[in-house]
Formats: C-alpha cells, sequence, structure tokens
C-alpha cells in the first residue's frame, strides 16, 4: 500500500514535542480545519482509536458538554478528561458496540475511522483488508450515527474502494474525497468525509 518511509518523520518528532500521542493527530486537525467537524457539545465516536491521537484532538474540543468515546482491540492508555471513554474489544461484536451505545444512547454526531490493516504487502490482500476496515467504519455509522451525523474514514486508492464508495454515497447528503498534507508522501491513502447521514432505511 506505501512504499519506505521515515516513521519518525517531522510530524513524529512534532507529536512528540506537542505532546500527542501520535503523529495521526496533525490528520484530524487538518481535517476539521477543512470540514468544521468538530465542536463544543457534541458527541463523537473514534473506531480503531488507539494510541489515542485523535482522541486527544477531540477532546480539546468537545467542551465539558460533549462527549467521546473510543474502541480499539488493543488497550488504549485512559484520559483524564471525564467526558472521553475507552472500550478495549473488537468493534464487530454487539456487546462492545453496546458498550459504546451506552456513552450516547441517542446517537453520535460523528464516527471517525483511521483503520487500517496490518498490511502484508501483497496488493490484493492488503486492498482487501483496508476495504473491510472501512466496510466495518460504515456499520459503525449506521448503528451509531444519529441522523444528520458525519462520518471520516480512512481509505487507500484502488479498485475495490471505487466500488465501496459508490456503495456509501447513498448514505449521505454528500460524501468527499480528501488527500490530507498530514499523510506522508509515499502513502497511497485518503480520506472519505460524508456530511448529512440520511439514517437507516
Amino acid at each position: 500500500m506505501s512504499g519506505n518511509y521515515d516513521r519518525k518523520d517531522k510530524l513524529y518528532q512534532r507529536a512528540k514535542e506537542e505532546g500527542y500521542r501520535s503523529r495521526a493527530a496533525f490528520k484530524l486537525i487538518e481535517l476539521d480545519k477543512k470540514y468544521k467537524l468538530l465542536r463544543s457539545g457534541i458527541k463523537v465516536v473514534d473506531l480503531g482509536c488507539w494510541p489515542g491521537g485523535w482522541l486527544q484532538v477531540v477532546a480539546g474540543r468537545l467542551g465539558t458538554q460533549g462527549v467521546a468515546v473510543g474502541i480499539d482491540l488493543v488497550e488504549t492508555i485512559p484520559f483524564s478528561e471525564p467526558n472521553v471513554h475507552v472500550v478495549t474489544g473488537d468493534a464487530r461484536e454487539d456487546v462492545n458496540i453496546e458498550k459504546v451505545r451506552s456513552y450516547a444512547p441517542e446517537g453520535f454526531d460523528l464516527l471517525l475511522s483511521d483503520m487500517s490493516p496490518k498490511l502484508s504487502g501483497i496488493k490484493e490482500a492488503d486492498q482487501a483488508g483496508t476495504v473491510a476496515c472501512a466496510e466495518l467504519a460504515l456499520w459503525g455509522a449506521q448503528t451509531l450515527l444519529k441522523k444528520g451525523g458525519s462520518f471520516v474514514c480512512k481509505v487507500f486508492k484502488g479498485n475495490e474502494t471505487e466500488l465501496f464508495y459508490r456503495a456509501a454515497r447513498p448514505a449521505f447528503e454528500k460524501l468527499q474525497r480528501s488527500e490530507l498534507d498530514a499523510t506522508r508522501k509515499t502513502s497511497n491513502e485518503f480520506y472519505l468525509i460524508g456530511t448529512g447521514y440520511k439514517g437507516q432505511s
């Protein structure tokens, strides 16, 4: 999915200096600047939240009335903010989704997913794995989002992603593609931003 890269690049170093748990925090900062996703008082769910860089960005914009919930297979260091919660477990399992939902019974305003599979270097397998993550994110949106809510999902360029885009498009008033400056130059990832979730038909 991507070529060789310097894991400890400038944004990695900047993340360390500014106290972010990962360089990925700058991707969400950039997305929020472009699409105005985060605001005080909203309820946000982050699928595949480990190590917590995106949750840190969210926590800084929620205010005291907002709620953020992250879920990941890998245990994520808890947050000190009382309105930021972490669930350890598989997002494909109903019991874990119910734990997430318990923090926002009326639904979430925004679903975030920066998930990607462990890459094997086999193009076809990696493409299928990344689309599976995107499909899980879309299912999460259909399960957890309020009508009118927003959706952010990482994908990688490829034919299967185009099929996913066409399948996901009807669920939102608008579904846009965005390539980020904060993405490593060797990566072919981009993000899908869905706004105006239409709700279950």
